[in-house]
């Protein structure tokens, strides 16, 4: 879709935090304290972000905005064996200082009534956020329950790491609904082993199109057409499994739900987990988070798309 335009590999720190939803101080405050490792730093000196420490800084987000304390998110990171472990959420923190100002009292009341709604409000969110953690594990309980329900009934263990990764990186560009419909890529992979052992197969060919391959090697367009072909199969089994008529529901519901959510202000559903953040185009994402492709490898993208716009508009 965004062939054109070339993703980094690695971002300053400014952008880091733009597409994260943090600030530069805070992701240096996480490296102080052990939460995140010091990345490697270009020639000027400055840090530089690829994409493992998006995904972990993505993480770190979701779990401070559920209320978790930056020493327990530490804790969890050091042991990823027990990353589902119920992690305890810290208090919200609403820091309204209620002065009058020369308002009188009334203002101050008003000001402070405000301030307590808002406290209510993100400790609500945070309540809501940690019983789903510990109802659908740790990092599936971050995400938002539009999401997540479309996932229950799945085989314990069938979902990946990488394929919550996947999930989270979407939630944050195209929000709840967009995560949503991908899901149903990662049900079909969970449900068929014969596509998922395809789907690994195709993935190690890509990751195989490193630096050392050139763009215009005939190895390219064999994994470019190894891709698509895979991608037809895939699409076949949503088809056939009746997961495309489902995602037209999910547009329907998203529809009923999005205007509870902004006439309340602060629905479950869509605020449970990182509803607060604002989400951002395409294309700004594409500018801000880096995945490590080299020229073969973008180049396989581009004739994999080109040979599934060929096919959908041959007669």
């Amino acid at each position: 879709m965004l062939s054109s335009f070339t993703a980094p590999r690695q971002v300053k720190i400014g952008d880091a935090a733009a597409f994260v939803g943090t600030t530069p101080r805070a992701i240096r405050h996480y490296h102080e304290i052990g939460l995140l490792p010091e990345p490697v730093r270009g020639g000027d000196g400055r840090r530089r972000y690829g994409y493992e420490d998006m995904i972990r800084l993505l993480w770190i987000r979701r779990m401070a905005d559920a209320g978790i304390a930056l020493d327990d998110i530490r804790d969890a990171f050091s042991d990823r064996a027990s990353a589902d472990t119920d992690t305890d959420g810290g208090d919200g923190d609403g820091d309204g200082d209620g002065d009058g100002d020369g308002d009188g009292i009334a203002g101050t009341l008003e000001r402070l009534e405000e301030t307590l709604l808002t406290r209510e409000a993100e400790l609500r969110r945070q309540r809501t956020a940690v019983q789903r953690m510990r109802t659908e594990g740790s990092r599936m309980g971050l995400l938002s329950e539009f999401v997540t329900s479309r996932l229950k009934g799945l085989p314990e263990g069938s979902l990946r790491q990488a394929d919550l990764d996947s999930l989270l990186v979407t939630e944050r560009i195209f929000g709840p609904l967009g995560a949503a419909v991908q899901a149903g890529r990662f049900i079909a992979l969970a449900t068929h082993p014969d596509l998922r052992e395809e789907s690994d197969r195709v993935d190690a060919a890509e990751e195989a199109l490193d630096d050392t391959i050139a763009a215009d090697d005939p190895r390219v367009a064999q994994v470019a057409a190894e891709r698509h072909a895979f991608e037809k199969a895939l699409h076949a089994a949503i088809e056939h499994s009746g997961l495309a008529a489902s995602d037209d529901a999910l547009f329907d519901s998203w529809d009923t739900v999005q205007p509870a959510t902004a006439d309340e202000g602060e629905d479950e559903a869509d605020q449970s987990s990182g509803g607060a953040q604002k989400t951002m185009s395409a294309f700004e994402a594409v500018g801000k988070m880096p995945y490590d492709f080299s020229p073969a490898r973008l180049r396989c993208m581009e004739l994999a798309e080109e040979l599934a716009a060929q096919e959908s508009t041959a007669p």
